[in-house]
């Protein structure tokens, strides 16, 4: 079982049409991309759609760090076009910094 789980939110832009050619980039995600992922330590990544609104959740191992995570994506060429592509369909959340994309989610509740 992983060690860590963070959960993260993004909305796509609010078009039926860019909406489902996000989701079938989804379908076949580029090799080079699954293979950043699982090198940063992840091992589990969800992303689930609701609207417009996306919610991802992922579990990692006790090596992963979004600042690592960032450093790596920054000089992989192939992830950098992924992005940017990326880009075209989705939309910062109303309260992100400029460039900010994915937003790190505050846990404020467990059933335990």
């Amino acid at each position: 079982m992983a060690a860590q789980k963070y959960c993260l939110a993004l909305d796509l832009v609010d078009d039926a049409q860019l909406m489902a050619e996000y989701k079938s980039y989804h379908q076949n995600i580029w090799p080079e991309i699954a293979k950043s992922i699982k090198d940063s330590g992840i091992e589990v990544l969800d992303i689930y759609n609701v609207g417009n609104r996306m919610f991802m959740i992922i579990e990692a191992n006790e090596t992963f760090s979004f600042d690592e995570k960032s450093k790596n994506d920054a000089n992989n060429p192939k992830v950098q076009e992924w992005e940017a592509l990326m880009w075209k369909f989705q939309q910062a959340l109303p309260w992100a910094k400029p460039g900010e994309k994915w937003m790190l989610m505050e846990k404020i509740f467990e059933l335990k």
